[in-house]
C-alpha cells in the first residue's frame, strides 16, 4: 500500500482543524451545562446549539478526510483549492449561522444571520461535488493535463 503525501498547503490546513477540534470541545462543555440547566435557553436555541456543535464536529472530521482524498487524488489548481477549503469553511458557517442566529434572550426563531447557515451548504457542496469529480477523473487525464 503507498503512503500519501500531503502537500504543504494540507498539511498547514489539517493542522488548523486539528487545533479547532478545542474549539468543539469548549461548545460540548457549553452544551454540557445547558443540558445541566445551568444556562437558561429556550428549545429552539438548545435545538440550534445542538446542531451547530454537531456541524461543526462532523465537518472538521469530513474536512480532513477531504484533504487525504484531495492529495491522494492529486487535485490541483482551482478545482483543488476548492475540494481542499470547501469543507473546512462550511465547518465555520454553517455553526456560526447556527449559533448566530439563535442567539439573544428568550429567541424562539432564527434572524436573519441564518444566512450562513445557507453560504456554509454551498461552500460544502462546492467542496465535495468538487472532490467527488476530482476522484472519478481517470488518473491518466490527471496526469496529461496536470489538473
Amino acid at each position: 500500500m503507498a503512503a500519501i503525501r500531503l502537500s504543504l498547503a494540507s498539511r498547514r490546513l489539517a493542522g488548523v482543524l486539528l487545533l479547532s477540534v478545542v474549539g468543539v470541545e469548549f461548545g460540548g462543555r457549553f452544551l454540557t451545562r445547558v443540558v445541566q440547566g445551568e444556562v437558561p435557553l429556550t428549545e429552539f436555541q438548545q435545538s440550534f446549539f445542538r446542531a451547530g456543535h454537531a456541524h461543526a464536529g462532523v465537518l472538521v472530521i469530513l474536512s480532513l478526510v477531504c484533504l487525504l482524498f484531495a492529495d491522494a487524488a492529486d487535485v490541483r489548481g482551482l478545482w483543488g483549492w476548492v475540494a481542499r477549503l470547501g469543507v473546512p469553511i462550511a465547518a465555520i458557517l454553517m455553526p456560526a449561522g447556527f449559533f448566530f442566529s439563535a442567539m439573544g434572550a428568550d429567541v424562539t426563531r432564527a434572524n436573519g444571520l441564518i444566512v450562513l447557515l445557507y453560504a456554509g451548504g454551498l461552500s460544502l457542496a462546492a467542496g465535495v461535488v468538487s472532490l467527488g469529480i476530482g476522484l472519478l477523473r481517470p488518473a491518466d487525464k490527471l496526469a496529461a493535463t496536470g489538473s
